[in-house]
């Protein structure tokens, strides 16, 4: 109960991020005028068209990334899991980058778009690993499947590293790490599925809560565990894969947003899905405003920002905590 009273701390937290964010960057807004109608014209179109789709962006895709971080390590009972595991990311990384090497917007595929690409790649690998999970009917079977899965995207995604032109591969690359400077309002639109998916997985909380009992023991209050398995799988697999075709990989948010919550409230899947929810947001926003400032006018991909802080973080709180990261 007493998390439930710092869930308010966090939502003001994001809103004072995000008007952080809106006023940070290359050209200094402020807010006030914008309200009063002081502002210039510059400063108005720069605000609606590009800075707010993309403060919006970042606060969806991180809240997204970070729930399907949480829910996988419940289903999984694995504290190493992250969406990764079941290979979305990385299917999606490497179909993005086969559109962008092989030059199909020429051919059926050119319709789809390097986004388009890159959503069907992580949603095809991640009902690869379910139908192997399903066959198999254990939860080590797809994560192995899983991780077979993102061995081999990843080795194609080098393939198409090596056969790539130059600028073929500052676009994969670049890609690959991340990065909201393509956000704009229709890809805001499309990113509102995350939320839904979020609700969705909110209300999995207590089947969550069971599964980490166990199977047997989830079972036996009734769970029926394989339809939980396909639903948790085609919900976290419809969230990043659209994070990632709309923004590119965000690396680690997924793993070490979930532990931050549990380790400093409980395991409780209805306080840390909701937790990673906002925690995720404000975490991605500020990588994103950090990004964007560091080396400005040029940009820093997110990726670098959230794995080069992420890492050493979680190796702290790991030593820290001795053992206490299980869910």
């Amino acid at each position: 109960m007493r998390w439930v009273m710092k869930f308010p701390v966090l939502l003001i937290a994001l809103m004072l991020s995000m008007a952080m964010m809106l006023s940070v960057g290359a050209t200094e807004i402020m807010l006030v005028d914008l309200l009063t109608g002081r502002a210039d014209a510059v400063s108005e179109t720069i605000f609606w068209e590009i800075r707010l789709p993309r403060v919006l962006l970042a606060i969806i895709v991180g809240a997204g990334v970070s729930v399907a971080g949480a829910v996988i390590q419940g289903l999984f009972r694995n504290p190493l899991a992250d969406p990764a595991l079941i290979g979305v990311s990385s299917g999606a990384a490497l179909f993005a980058a086969g559109y962008m090497v092989l030059d199909l917007h020429t051919t059926a595929f050119g319709l789809l778009g390097v986004s388009g690409s890159a959503f069907v790649g992580g949603l095809l690998i991640s009902w690869l690993v379910l139908e192997i999970g399903k066959r198999s009917g254990t939860v080590s079977s797809m994560l192995l499947a899983g991780i077979a899965f993102n061995s081999i995207a990843i080795a194609g995604v080098g393939l198409f590293s090596y056969l790539s032109s130059d600028l073929e591969l500052r676009s994969v690359t670049f890609w690959a790490l991340g990065s909201f400077n393509g956000a704009d309002w229709s890809g805001v639109s499309i990113a509102l599925i995350i939320p839904v998916a979020i609700v969705l997985l909110i209300r999995e909380s207590k089947n969550l809560n069971a599964v980490t009992l166990g199977d047997k023991e989830a079972y036996y209050l009734g769970i029926d565990i394989t339809r939980l398995r396909q639903r948790i799988v085609v919900l976290t697999a419809v969230i990043v894969g659209v994070g990632v075709a709309l923004t590119g990989i965000v690396a680690f948010v997924g793993l070490v947003v979930p532990h931050l919550v549990r380790l400093t409230s409980s395991s409780n899947h209805s306080v840390v899905i909701p937790g990673s929810a906002l925690l995720g947001a404000i975490l991605v926003l500020l990588a994103d405003g950090a990004g964007r400032s560091i080396i400005a006018p040029a940009e820093l991909p997110i990726g670098i920002l959230t794995a080069l802080l992420g890492g050493p973080f979680f190796v702290y709180l790991i030593m820290r905590q001795k053992g206490k990261l299980g869910i």
